[in-house]
Order: C-alpha cells, then structure tokens, then sequence
C-alpha cells in the first residue's frame, strides 16, 4: 500500500467510503450528501482526517529515515524502489502464459531452416491460446445438449420471456411510482390516506369555487350527475390537470400539482358524487353516462334473460323458443 503514491491513495479510500454513504444512507431521488447536510460535513472531515493520516505518516517516515546509517538508507531504498508481489506476480503469470523458453535455452528449439541468416524456432502455443481452445470446444458440447437435445428455449422464447418479465416489472414500477399517472391510466383512488390528502388539497384550493360540500358556487355543483366536461375519474383528471374551457373554466393545476395529487383530489371530488349540499347551485352540462359501465351491465343483463322467453320472429310467423 505505501508503494502506492498518496495523490492516488487519498481519493480511492475517499471514493470508497462516500460510495458506502451513498448505499447505506436511503435518502430517495438525491445523494445522500444532498439530502442530509449532515453527511456533507461527514464527508467533509473524512477527507481532511486523510490528508492529516498522510501528512503525519509521511513527516514520521522521513524522521525514521533520517536517522539510519548510510547502509541502512541504501537497503531502505531498494526495498522501496522494488516493485509490489502483486505487480511481481502479474508479470510472471503473464510470462507463464506466453509458454516461452528463456533466451539461453532457444538453442534447444531451433529449426534447421535459415533465411539469410534469420533462424525459425518451434515454439509451442502459447497456454492462454490453448485453453481458450479447449474451453471453446467444451463450451461447444454444452451448447449443442441444451438447445439440440434438451430442447432448450431459443431465442425467439426468451425474448417472450424477457417481454413477459420486464411488463411485470413495469407494472410493479406504476403501482409505487404514483406520479407517473395520466388521464388515460389513472384509476379511482379507494385507499383512506389517499381520499385524506386530496381532502386537505379540495380544501386548500377548491372551495372557493366548489363550496366545502361540493355544492358550487363560481364552479360546477360537483354532487350531481351533470358534467360540463364529461365525468368518472378519466375526465375528472384531465379537467382538473388541464383546466376547464378557455376563457371561462377553471386554471389547470399540472402546475401546481403533481400526477398523484391530481389523482388524490380528482377521486375524493367523485365521493360528492349523490349527496346533499346545503346550498345547491343549478346543474349544468349534460348528464354523464359511463358508457364502459353500461356496456357491462347490458351485457350482465342479456346473460340473466331466460332462454324461454325469448321470441323469434320468422317471416310473418312469430314463434316462442322453448
């Protein structure tokens, strides 16, 4: 480690400690040291307790090498200018790697060709080469059990998979990224902490135009089945995201408000859906019908219908299937 110099020491300890900050300390969307100004000045102290640990040592090995004798200095300084065993030990497996004979042994592995005087030596492969070689004809074996006698899944069959798996994990995102909703995904929010905080955002920013009970006043009266802009969750998003009509409808509150709270206070304005206000103001719009809930209870209602009482009319001849 000391042969390392302390201009590269000091940062890569630095570094190594801030990245554990960073992973142990859950501070959301920012670093840690943003977040929690308290790490900042940790980070801070980290680093000038390093600068001060090098300092120290350093003036402390140059005090000790200072007082040796001259002989004592001089085997100091080649155990120092020696290069580290790792570094050692690179560099002979790289040379065992390359299989290559010594200089003063070539003469044993020289062919009997001459060009000019350039002589040919028989050198063996080198041993990565021939490893890489066998490893790739094991890994030939292996690859032609699986996919030609195992039938393993190819590619067109992973790709599915992987298309299944990442729309499951995308689903799982959407369902904790709250803000990522829009006016075509969002859905009526049931959960009471969610129907509280689009209570206190209605109050904060609603009632002057909606009454505290849904009532109206300069806005629509929220507690009847007339909507202006269209109903259900899907419009009530949309109006309260994008605003009303030009000129004359409410502001839109993307800007004030993010994709959650939009969704928060848009289903806590549908539970004034049926109620009574105490001072009603006159319906207005049109009244909104959910097409895809009516679909669904037509349907409901054709499966219930009895087989018997089912008439077929035929020509000019009306019969009853029994």
């Amino acid at each position: 480690m000391r042969n390392i110099p302390s201009w590269i020491r000091v940062p890569v300890v630095f570094f190594i400690i801030f990245g554990l900050t960073e992973y142990f300390i859950d501070s959301g969307d920012e670093p840690a040291f943003i977040a929690e100004p308290l790490v900042s000045l940790f980070l801070v102290l980290v680093f000038l307790i390093l600068v001060a640990i090098e300092a120290i040592v350093g003036a402390l090995d140059n005090v000790l090498y200072q007082s040796l004798d001259a002989e004592a200095k001089a085997r100091y300084e080649a155990k120092r200018a020696a290069p580290p065993k790792f570094i050692s030990w690179i560099k002979e497996l790289y040379k065992k790697s390359l299989g290559q004979k010594p200089i003063e042994e070539e003469h044993d592995i020289i062919l009997d060709h001459n060009y000019d005087g350039i002589k040919e030596l028989d050198n063996d492969l080198p041993p990565w080469w021939l490893y890489g070689f066998y490893a790739s004809i094991i890994f030939g074996f292996v690859y032609m059990a699986k996919y030609h006698i195992f039938n393993g899944p190819d590619q067109y069959q992973e790709l599915e998979a992987n298309i299944v798996q990442a729309n499951i994990e995308l689903e799982e995102y959407r369902k904790n990224a709250k803000n990522l909703v829009d006016f075509n995904t969002v859905t009526v929010l049931t959960d009471p902490a969610d129907l509280a905080s689009g209570k206190e955002i209605f109050e904060l920013n609603c009632v002057a135009c909606h009454a505290i009970d849904g009532g109206g006043g300069i806005g629509a009266n929220l507690t009847d089945k007339y909507w202006i802009l269209g109903g259900g969750i899907n419009n009530v998003f949309k109006t309260v995201s994008e605003g009303g009509r030009d000129g004359k409808g409410m502001i839109a509150w993307n800007q004030n408000l993010s994709p959650a709270e939009i969704a928060q206070v848009s289903s806590y304005v549908l539970q004034f859906q049926g109620t009574t206000p105490e001072k009603p103001k006159a319906s207005e719009g049109e009244i909104w019908v959910d097409e895809s809930a009516a679909s669904e209870e037509e349907t409901e209602a054709t499966d219930t219908i009895a087989p018997e009482t089912i008439e077929v009319q035929t020509d000019s001849i009306s019969t009853t299937e029994q």
